[in-house]
């Protein structure tokens, strides 16, 4: 028996088969093979048709069940992974609107700055535990503002996610967790913002009705099953934000465990009890999934300037692979000779204080650094930019007790790895698995055996770890050199 997942990504669909008992992977297939448009009709707008997400899901799911000739009755539910703070608008038949404005379209950031002002900087640090920022909401104002004749249209707003559960099952519904991503969620009252819509003028009947991360949300349709190849009535038991679905597909679901990732871009995602936040405008607070019945938070961290830079980096140098440039960085010793690398080149940092000061190579010598210096100090300049960000997470109450990250780009890397492990004191688990593996894993989790699920992840997916190095102060000292040079760059 099987389940499927889901990863509604901007760049491609993934869908995942596991096996139940064993959460073994029996396939996983990205869609379509050449990455999924987005449409960009002026400087900063960043816009998806969401039907392309949900024909590219019913491609995938046909694909997977016929390449593994897999009876769909024997598929007993789906969990779906969607990319975070996108806004989908359907009418009253259900026909969306327009595009998506998804989550790096930046139309609606000086809506959510006169928001943060106009609400006070207090309630919604106490109450929505974040700035509105350039979130859903923001987003959906502008519409508001700019599109006043298909707003009074609009029936229901969705997430990405909600968006394809909708066409999966005919029914609309969203989460908690989904809602506060949007920064509409009043974290204090325990329901949506009621101060929020009154200021940005929305009426409450848009959202759709709220149903649990974890558990029965809705089922597969006649015309969901005749789109997709599933089973009229398979249950949709499970529905998170890619980085929440991220966490918990590497087992990071209590107060202290951190989920990182190192793509493009990089991102700490820590789980915190703490509803108190002094960081409102350098990180992001989400609702967790979680077993718990006590509110657990994601505390979101993002670094812009990551793994792009490392890519650059290969092209400049014309090297053929990530592998040979990771073995090149194992030559130099520790702070690569003082050569310093600040890896903020990727527009506006958040946790600089949304100020964009680039990226740049400090202490060159033609004369000492050869390219596998200019590579060490690349991948120590970006994990210590992650150790910046870290510090900054501590400083607003968490308490890290490990971090767990997937295998891809800089993780691969022991250089990073070692460098984040040695300076924060923290063991690194590495793990092989996406958001569509762990969305498949966690539709039975209603079912509370988050034991079962822990195991399943450790002997399907555990790789490797990396460990703090024994000769600490070396990389103190360059880390001391790098944050100088940093505040230097800040002034």
């Amino acid at each position: 028996m099987f389940n499927i997942g889901l990863d509604i990504g901007t760049s491609f669909v993934k869908v995942a088969l596991t096996e139940i008992n064993s959460g073994k992977v029996i396939d996983l297939i990205p869609y379509p093979e050449k990455e999924q448009d987005i449409i960009s009709i002026k400087n900063g707008w960043a816009e998806q048709d969401p039907n392309v997400w949900w024909q590219n899901s019913c491609k995938a799911i046909r694909l997977l069940i016929n390449r593994n000739n897999i009876n769909p009755i024997n598929i007993k539910g789906v969990g779906v992974s969607y990319q975070m703070h996108g806004l989908v608008m359907v009418d009253s038949s259900g026909k969306c609107l327009r595009n998506s404005i998804i989550w790096c379209d930046d139309r609606a950031v000086d809506i959510g700055k006169k928001a943060y002002y106009d609400l006070g900087n207090q309630f919604c640090i106490d109450n929505l535990l974040n700035s509105p920022a350039n979130f859903t909401a923001s987003k959906l104002k502008w519409i508001k503002d700019n599109e006043s004749e298909l707003f009074s249209k609009i029936y229901k707003i969705m997430l990405p996610g909600d968006y394809i559960a909708y066409k999966l099952s005919g029914k609309i519904n969203t989460t908690k967790s989904g809602l506060s991503e949007g920064i509409f969620w009043d974290y204090k009252k325990d329901k949506i913002s009621t101060e929020l819509l009154n200021y940005y003028g929305f009426k409450e009947s848009i959202f759709p009705e709220i149903v649990p991360s974890f558990g029965y949300q809705c089922c597969v349709d006649e015309k969901g099953a005749n789109d997709t190849g599933l089973t009229p009535n398979t249950p949709i038991n499970y529905r998170a934000g890619d980085q929440p679905n991220n966490a918990l597909s590497l087992n990071v679901l209590t107060p202290g465990q951190i989920a990182a990732t190192a793509g493009t871009s990089g991102v700490i995602y820590a789980v915190s009890s703490n509803l108190l936040t002094s960081e409102s405008e350098r990180i992001n607070n989400f609702i967790h999934v979680s077993n718990d019945d006590n509110l657990i938070i994601g505390k979101l961290l993002c670094i812009n300037g990551a793994g792009i830079q490392y890519s650059k980096l290969k092209k400049d140098l014309n090297i053929e692979s990530f592998d040979e440039m990771n073995e090149m960085s194992n030559i130099p010793p520790v702070g690569s000779s003082n050569l310093i690398y600040l890896p903020f080149g990727n527009g506006s940092e958040r946790m600089l204080n949304n100020k964009n000061i680039g990226s740049k190579l400090i202490n060159f010598d033609q004369n000492v650094h050869e390219d596998s210096f200019v590579i060490r100090s690349t991948l120590e300049g970006i994990a210590f930019a992650f150790v910046y960000g870290m510090q900054i997470l501590i400083k607003d109450g968490v308490k890290p007790v490990n971090i767990r990250s997937g295998n891809d780009n800089l993780f691969r890397s022991n250089v990073f790895g070692e460098t984040i492990a040695t300076l924060l004191n923290l063991n690194i688990e590495i793990y092989e698995t996406t958001g569509a593996i762990g969305a498949s894993r966690a539709v039975d989790l209603h079912l509370g055996d988050f034991d079962k699920f822990g195991n399943n992840i450790i002997e399907n997916d555990f790789l490797k770890s990396y460990y703090p190095q024994k000769n600490k102060f070396d990389y103190l000292n360059a880390y001391n050199l790098w944050l100088k040079e940093l505040k230097l760059t800040l002034k």
